[in-house]
Parts: C-alpha cells; sequence; structure tokens
C-alpha cells in the first residue's frame, strides 16, 4: 500500500532578515493575507516563524517575537486553518498556542529553553522536534551523519517523553542545512527512511536551502530552488515523509499530485 500523502506546512516569516523572503510578511496584514495564499495554495498548516535562523541572522527578543507572531496565529487560527508556530522560546509557544496554533516546530529541538518540554506537555499540541548541533551554516564533524543525528533525535525523544509528551504528538526533523553542510545534507535524505525513532513521524525542509544552489543556476534567487526542492519533495513523500515544509506551496503541490496519478494509473 503506498504511503499518505506527506502534510504541506507552508512557511511564513513574519521577519525583515529571512534568507529568501525577508522584510515581505513584517507587516501582520500582509502576513495574513501571505498565510490564506498559502492555504489556497494547497498548504495543509501554516508554519509562522517570527526569527530568523538564517546563517548570521540577528536574536530576536521575546516581546519583538511575540509581536510578530501571535496576531498572525490568531487570525489564521480564527478562519479555520490549522497553525504551526516556529520558535525556541516557550514563552512564544505558550501565546501561539493559546491564539490557536496546534503545533510547536522547535528548530533547537527543545534544547535552547527549559520550559519548552513543559509547555508543551501542559497543552494537546503536536511538536516537532529538531536536529542540529548549531545555527545554519555551521558544518561540525560527523564520523556516521545519519547514525549520529538519529540517536541525537533519540535523545530528544526520550527527554520529552519524560515530559510527559506521548509519541503520538512527536515529530522528528532531520534539521537540514542545520550545522551540516551539502555531503552530510544529501546523506541524510538518501537514507531518510533510517532516521524515524520507534515509528515516529519526519518532517523534512528542503525548500530553497543553500545546497540546492548548485542545481540552479549561477548567482540565481532562492526561488530558483523551487524546482529542485519540488522534485525532491516528490521523491520523499514516495519514502514515507510524513511532512515536507516549502515556501512554494503551489509548485510542491502539483508535484504531489503527479505522484499521485502515477500512483493511481499503476495501481489500476
Amino acid at each position: 500500500m503506498p504511503p499518505a500523502p506527506p502534510v504541506l506546512l507552508g512557511v511564513l516569516n513574519t521577519t525583515p532578515d529571512s534568507f529568501s523572503d525577508g522584510g515581505r510578511y513584517l507587516d501582520p496584514a500582509a502576513a495574513i493575507a501571505h498565510g490564506r495564499a498559502l492555504v489556497a495554495a494547497g498548504a495543509d498548516v501554516v508554519d509562522v516563524g517570527g526569527e530568523s535562523t538564517r546563517p548570521g541572522a540577528r536574536a530576536v527578543g521575546e516581546a519583538e517575537e511575540l509581536r510578530r507572531t501571535v496576531p498572525v496565529v490568531a487570525a489564521l487560527a480564527d478562519d479555520g486553518i490549522r497553525v504551526s508556530i516556529d520558535t525556541r522560546s516557550a514563552a512564544v509557544a505558550e501565546a501561539a498556542l493559546a491564539a490557536g496554533a496546534t503545533i510547536v516546530n522547535d528548530v533547537s529541538g527543545g534544547l535552547k529553553d527549559p520550559r519548552m518540554l513543559r509547555v508543551v506537555a501542559a497543552s494537546s499540541a503536536e511538536l516537532v522536534l529538531m536536529h542540529s548541533r548549531g545555527p545554519a551554516g555551521d558544518a561540525p564533524h560527523y564520523s556516521d551523519v545519519v547514525g549520529e543525528v538519529r540517536a541525537e533525535l533519540a535523545a530528544r525523544v526520550a527527554a520529552a517523553r519524560a515530559a510527559g509528551i506521548p509519541d503520538e504528538r512527536l515529530v522528528l526533523d532531520p534539521g537540514i542545512g542545520f550545522a551540516k553542510g551539502a555531503k552530510e545534507n544529501w546523506a541524510l535524505l538518501a537514507r531518510v527512511d533510517e532516521l524515524a525513532v520507534d515509528g515516529i513521524r519526519l518532517l523534512v525542509g528542503v525548500s530553497r536551502k543553500r545546497f540546492l544552489a548548485s542545481l540552479a543556476p549561477d548567482g540565481a534567487p532562492a526561488e530558483a530552488r523551487d524546482l529542485p526542492t519540488a522534485v525532491l519533495s516528490a521523491l520523499l513523500a514516495g519514502r514515507g515523509v510524513w511532512g515536507l515544509r516549502v515556501h512554494d506551496v503551489a509548485g510542491t503541490r502539483t508535484a504531489l499530485d503527479v505522484v499521485a496519478a502515477l500512483r493511481g494509473a499503476v495501481a489500476a
């Protein structure tokens, strides 16, 4: 039986400095309109973030992150849209959950803020635990990147369980591009099915990331990586990945529809 189509998380950066769309959706009205457009294009979830994690990005205070994200989360949730809050701050997660978010997407895997696991445990929300040994752009040494990432994700699963979060509310993300070079990224993607810990769902985010630049013309903008993103997303869909985090929802949705049509023809 073929795997279920992956959930599409549309990226909504309410930041001035994100690597591909910084500043476009800093205004709440623009952010809310874009969130609605992502859903119209085929997103299942809108992933709202108020702090850039690009290489060299400056940290954002909690008050500013709250100002950027919570009104957007509340407006989209009021529309009946499923919303994820992309944050490393427990206070921001708590406020976003109160405003209607149902998923917390923590790129630190719950390591940056010791309250994060407790906040999620006290709610009914799902939690995405991403792997990282440091910020995007760093490239520490790995002897066995797949084995090491899986082991480190397993440690985060153990911490989440200890905090009272059941496996069915957990999602794991291998952290493509975070403290990993192109070689490590491709190795993780090639063996993505080995990364699931005890069958816990996997979310993968490759959208417009730097390691895809070699597949686009020299000097091309980040949007030129949307086609490689869509192709890679279609391939990952066949590997049983639960979710995909993308900027170009329409392009990825079309790629997934092609895969579904082909499977349907084979099964007929």
